[in-house]
């Protein structure tokens, strides 16, 4: 097995400390001109989760 280099070491990451704060929705709906299944992805907060889902 190989040693791991010392600065391998993980360093903070840059990511918004807010960031698990939010869910990725993927709604299923319907075209209105194929009537073809399309998905629609957004952002969501999770306080304003169940608001998104209905």
């Amino acid at each position: 097995m190989a040693k791991q280099a010392k600065t391998a070491i993980k360093a903070k990451s840059a990511i918004d400390p807010n960031a698990k704060a939010f869910t990725k929705v993927i709604r299923c709906e319907r075209s209105p001109k194929t009537g073809a299944y399309i998905f629609k992805e957004s952002m969501v907060h999770k306080d304003n989760l169940a608001a998104a889902l209905k």
